[in-house]
């Protein structure tokens, strides 16, 4: 009956309600459009006493922000973040640090052709769907602008876990992957692909160029591997660190599958083959000589590296002519002008990261709760 409670949902939870704040001890919400005039995180939980400046957000920002080669869309954006609050002295406060990054390069009128009609592959419908209007600037919420937000809060994320190395790389874009055995975290920075093969990094140019010459896009695999984070981290049934990863990366726009581990693949091996042997290690530890489980056993971490792999879909504001409906539901084509990445996924390897660390961040505070 209409009013009536149901009991099976969570506490607070409401038919309908839209989330926008992730994690339990260290929270944050991220909120802004693509085409408002800000974006920014609010997060809480962080504890006092930690040293934070603008300049500890700036540079991984810098590495997501829009239009640095010719392989990404060219829109132009500072992307310069400001604190607003959570800090005295250079030291967070333990209260709720508002963080803001003003658009300065929206272009709305690219988008007047698309305002009643949708683009399939996109959320217009699904927007539509839900909330009866949506906002056609550059998707809104659904764009991958939003992930600006997230990356600033990954970063306040990093000071809570100095003990963590996180690095995120492409391995795939479109059907071609880097070759393993000659990857080179060092090359990571040193091309626009956030790829640690060279090699790969010059095929992908041509493959770059040519689905953009076509109104077209491709997809793309982002690894993420976290280092140093202790064993223990995590929970056995419902705050698994794998859940909770997963659940990190699926809630960025545009990805369509995560892998903790071997993932899939680990369905097509044996158990012999998919187990992780240990060995006594010098300091009493285990010593791992495998790491199919991607660092998380019974979803708790095991002290191995973390890792987890990414799959992000093809952009879907193209130039190609696709069929589809108006809101009246009428057919007709659809083609979306302006400024768009030929592959949203290269620019996904800092939120990734930062996703990451906001994860490990908050099942580090949640393992001193429990566990002191």
């Amino acid at each position: 009956m209409k009013g009536e409670v149901d009991s099976a949902r969570p506490i607070g939870h409401k038919a309908g309600m839209s989330w926008n704040t992730f994690g339990r001890v260290f929270r944050f919400t991220t909120w802004g459009e693509s085409h408002g005039p800000a974006l920014g995180a609010v997060i809480d939980g962080c504890p006092p006493g930690l040293a934070l400046a603008e300049s500890d957000i700036q540079p991984f920002l810098d590495a997501r922000r829009p239009g640095q080669s010719r392989f990404t869309t060219q829109r132009r954006e500072a992307d310069a973040v400001k604190i607003l609050s959570g800090l005295f002295e250079g030291q967070t406060t333990g209260t709720p640090i508002s963080l803001l990054i003003e658009n300065t390069d929206q272009r709305s009128k690219d988008y007047s052709d698309i305002a009643d009609a949708y683009r399939p592959g996109h959320a217009d419908y699904a927007y539509d769907a839900k909330y009866g209007l949506r906002d056609y600037r550059g998707g809104g919420r659904s764009s991958a602008r939003e992930t600006a937000a997230r990356v600033a809060a990954g970063a306040v994320a990093r000071l809570v876990i100095p003990e963590v190395t996180i690095t995120a790389y492409v391995s795939q874009i479109g059907d071609d992957e880097i070759d393993r055995d000659a990857m080179n975290v060092d090359a990571i920075g040193d091309n626009p692909f956030f790829c640690p093969d060279s090699w790969a990094a010059k095929r992908w140019e041509g493959k770059i160029d040519a689905a953009r010459k076509d109104g077209s896009s491709l997809g793309a695999v982002v690894e993420c591997v976290a280092e140093g984070v202790p064993a223990g981290w995590g929970a056995p049934v419902y705050a698994k660190l794998s859940a909770d990863l997963a659940a990190a990366m699926m809630g960025i726009n545009a990805v369509k599958g995560v892998e903790i581990g071997e993932g899939f693949n680990a369905a097509t091996l044996r158990g012999e083959e998919n187990a992780d042997p240990m060995r006594p290690g010098e300091d009493g530890s285990p010593e791992f000589t495998a790491n199919h489980a991607g660092g998380i056993a019974g979803g708790i971490s095991t002290g191995q590296p973390v890792v987890c792999r990414v799959a992000f879909k093809p952009t879907s504001s193209i130039l190609t002519p696709v069929d589809t409906v108006t809101r009246d539901g009428e057919a007709t084509q659809i083609r979306t002008k302006g400024r768009h990445d030929p592959c949203v996924g290269i620019r996904g390897a800092p939120v990734v990261a930062a996703m990451m660390a906001l994860v490990l961040a908050d099942h580090k505070l949640l393992h001193r709760a429990q566990c002191g």
